[in-house]
């Protein structure tokens, strides 16, 4: 008996183990999308929608033209124009992704490139957005999570800009993710090596002036090197641009003790956050599990008062997932497989509005605790911090009014800007002051 026991203190429990090879072959077996199908078509369905997107990466370019970008880390930003056509309504779900079964895909009914062009010079980049820009001069800038191919990125943030009717300019940052499950550290350790390249790309966006605000919308791993990106341009200048205004975390892949440093770093200034969280992401599962069994903020339960008290008093929303069901196993996509959240994304809080309880009903209290704060109730926010609350379907939307309130404000100075041909920005520098410096 004390030989088995040791034997489970050196090698963990047999069945945890068992359980996480388990998640790990069902997130692998799962038949992967279509490779290959950046390559253009040569005409599109009259009935679809062709949406420009302008993405930036520090990945390494493919040889492979229907790849374009691999998994592998880059020595710089490059900056593509991607035009991506989407199929008429009538023949798809919004929130899903009709990934063609062959090639040249179907435009009628599937998800195609139009054309990817590099750009070559910061006019290009200029002409770009003189030609995309949004009227109100907002910017939607999307940064995706682990185990995400280059057109896995962009076909996905093209679905999310679509069907969340946003009229926020779309602008994508794509990291080096080598799109396997069993890359877990390199994914990781790739959102480190970008996020000096990710400040850079928002400082430059910040300076240009018909830009209005930007709103980031970040998931799973991305959520990471987003905040990352966001406490070094604090500590290098003091504070986050007031462009900078809304940043939304869905299915943060986050330590829950690093996150709160991470928001003590940034200082008070900074912008609102709105966290989307689900108990039941079996992603998130995983990672717990790798990251050395401590909670991570996009599975949190938030009638759980630690949690709860710790985001009212640092200004955090929270919006309530678990009780959300998508087609995803996992259970980590539902911000972009949800109709609901998508329109509630674009309509309110991709545009830095609030939301109240006579514009979004967030359907019925989940959980056998309910927790009201003293004066909760009636006010405007983005969230329900309160109890468990999920975004239900419309039948079952009229049981319980939002619970929402609204904290924080983005406040702060002006940065470095982009570099389209040379080195990562900042790549072989370290400030002192920055305490994750290599």
């Amino acid at each position: 008996m004390q030989n088995s026991t040791e034997a489970q203190k050196r090698w963990g429990n047999p069945l945890k183990r068992a359980a996480a090879a388990s998640l790990l072959l069902f997130m692998a077996g799962c038949a992967g999308p279509l490779q290959g199908v950046l390559v253009p078509i040569a005409q599109t369905d009259p009935d679809a929608t062709e949406l420009s997107i302008l993405v930036a990466t520090t990945r390494a370019p493919s040889d492979n033209p229907g790849l374009l970008y691999s998994g592998e880390r880059g020595t710089q930003i490059d900056f593509n124009e991607l035009v991506v056509s989407i199929p008429p309504d009538r023949n798809r779900k919004i929130g899903e992704v009709q990934w063609p079964k062959k090639m040249p895909p179907d435009p009628s009914r599937d998800f195609a490139t139009i054309s990817a062009n590099q750009f070559h010079t910061v006019d290009e980049v200029k002409a770009w957005y003189q030609r995309n820009k949004s009227a109100n001069g907002r910017v939607l800038l999307f940064v995706h999570g682990f185990n995400t191919r280059y057109e896995d990125a962009v076909y996905r943030y093209a679905q999310i800009a679509h069907d969340s009717q946003t009229d926020a300019t779309p602008v994508m940052f794509t990291w080096p993710s080598r799109g396997s499950v069993f890359d877990y550290g390199y994914d990781k350790e790739s959102t480190n090596y970008s996020r000096s390249a990710l400040e850079a790309l928002l400082t430059g966006a910040v300076a240009v002036p018909e830009i209005k605000e930007i709103t980031i919308l970040a998931h799973s791993m991305g959520t990471w090197l987003t905040v990352e990106a966001l406490r070094q341009m604090a500590i290098r200048h003091g504070a986050i641009p007031p462009k900078i205004s809304d940043v939304i975390l869905a299915s943060p892949d986050l330590d829950v003790d690093v996150f709160k440093q991470q928001i003590v770093d940034m200082g008070p200034k900074r912008p609102k956050f709105t966290v989307f969280v689900s108990k039941d992401d079996r992603a998130l599962t995983l990672s717990r599990r790798i990251s050395g069994n401590i909670d991570r903020l996009g599975q949190i339960d938030i009638s759980n008062p630690v949690y709860r008290d710790g985001l009212e008093s640092a200004g955090i929303t929270v919006f309530d997932l678990s009780a959300l069901k998508v087609s995803d196993g996992l259970n980590h996509s539902k911000f972009a497989e949800s109709p609901e959240v998508v329109r509630l994304l674009g309509q309110r809080l991709i545009d830095g509005q609030e939301v109240t309880n006579t514009e979004v009903s967030l359907g019925t209290e989940l959980g056998a605790s309910t927790m009201t704060l003293s004066n909760a109730i009636g006010s405007v926010a983005g969230a329900a911090i309160t109890a468990p609350i999920a975004i239900l379907d419309p039948q079952s939307r009229d049981a319980l009014n939002a619970q929402t309130r609204r904290f924080g404000q983005g406040i702060g100075a002006a940065g470095l800007t982009p570099n389209l041909s040379g080195t990562l920005p900042g790549a072989n520098e370290c400030n002192p002051r920055v305490t994750s410096c290599p």
